[in-house]
């Protein structure tokens, strides 16, 4: 099972200014390839403190340059906040600096701060998210995009630089509800897990998917890739303070970032699954902190294995990436727990069952001059 290190560059600690966070999240990722990791990724959001990634492609290209073995994994590109041709060159761009080392991660988004930040309606991000998929994915096949959509409108453009092999097998988004899994489905690529809801609806969902998966493409769907905010510590008292200060404080900024107190959910076309998740927050928000707590990886090195697997076996997931700086933990804090993680744990993961992210090849290095 390949192992994955996300850094997500989070700016909620005011001590810090944003150059200092960027600073300590990339010194984590100059330890990924040392520490055994096979991928590094990177996500995208806008406009404030939540996360500070505004462009995930850019953040990959950094490290196909620094990095020319580790596996580029986006998650996600928010499709709804781009024209579809310009990410289109910019995946087929990178794949060819990178040797074809990307994994292309792709979401329709939710933050209602972001769609009116680039002035795009929430309500029909789903229709603009499929259209997008839809002319994206055909594109990367064939070399040009071309599409009549309802939202899209596209004449024929060929991508340059040119693809030079299939993202079939290597795209995934991120699907938190029913109707979002269908599309995946329908469209041919994998799921990308972030936990956030109770297992059972991931379960049937997961099924679901499969199911149509199999229908539509005539083959089994890829295994889901799973994501997880994980700490690891050697004492499990300490490590439980520090996992419900910060994972649970990482929490309290999804909340806030995604208005999760609100009501607007409920009144936003397509986003019907996210009202009872705002229900339930306006209830009681430890309470979801303590269910958030309780689908992440965290403890001791012996409960981290044991979690992955049981989550991993549970999804049929073939691959686990992890977030380990977050909700303004102290740079010392967050590499040790790395390390941790690196040395105890992620060596028992990489022996669970999974294929490779990509199947590649030695990197090509330039010749001496």
């Amino acid at each position: 099972m390949d192992v994955g290190l996300s850094i997500i560059f989070q700016g909620v600690d005011p001590k810090l200014t944003d150059r200092q966070v960027y600073r300590n999240d990339l010194a984590l990722g100059d330890l990924a390839e040392e520490l055994g990791f096979q991928s590094i990724w990177g996500v995208e959001h806008h406009f404030t403190d939540y996360t500070m990634c505004p462009d995930v492609t850019q953040f990959l290209s950094y490290w196909a340059g620094r990095n020319p073995n580790l596996a580029l994994g986006s998650m996600v590109v928010v499709l709804p906040w781009h024209d579809p041709m310009r990410v289109a060159e910019e995946i087929s761009m990178l794949d060819n600096m990178s040797d074809g080392r990307m994994i292309l991660g792709i979401g329709r988004g939710l933050g209602r701060v972001e769609f009116e930040g680039f002035g795009r309606d929430m309500n029909v991000s789903r229709e603009y998210f499929t259209e997008s998929a839809q002319m994206i994915l055909e594109g990367l096949e064939t070399g040009f995009c071309e599409f009549d959509g309802k939202h899209i409108k596209q004449v024929r453009r060929e991508i340059r630089p040119r693809p030079f092999k299939t993202f079939r097998g290597r795209t995934y988004a991120a699907a938190v509800s029913p109707e979002s899994s269908r599309i995946m489905a329908e469209l041919g690529i994998g799921i990308l897990i972030i936990p956030q809801k109770p297992w059972e609806h991931v379960d049937r969902e997961l099924a679901d998917y499969r199911a149509i998966f199999k229908q539509v493409n005539g083959t089994a769907a890829p295994a889901p890739i799973l994501a997880g905010w994980t700490l690891c510590h050697e004492n499990a008292d300490r490590a439980e303070e520090l996992a419900y200060q910060y994972i649970g404080g990482y929490y309290r900024s999804v909340v806030q970032h995604y208005e999760m107190a609100g009501e607007h959910l409920k009144k936003t076309k397509g986003y019907e699954t996210y009202a009872a998740m705002q229900e339930h927050v306006s209830k009681s928000i430890e309470d979801v902190v303590k269910f958030f707590l309780s689908i992440q990886v965290w403890g001791t090195p012996e409960k981290c294995f044991e979690t992955i697997k049981k989550f991993t076996e549970r999804t049929g997931a073939g691959a686990y990436t992890g977030v380990f700086s977050y909700a303004g933990m102290p740079h010392a804090e967050a590499e040790k727990s790395l390390r941790l993680f690196a040395k105890e744990v992620l060596p028992e993961v990489r022996k669970l069952p999974g294929e490779p992210l990509l199947k590649r090849e030695a990197p090509r290095r330039a010749a001496a001059g």
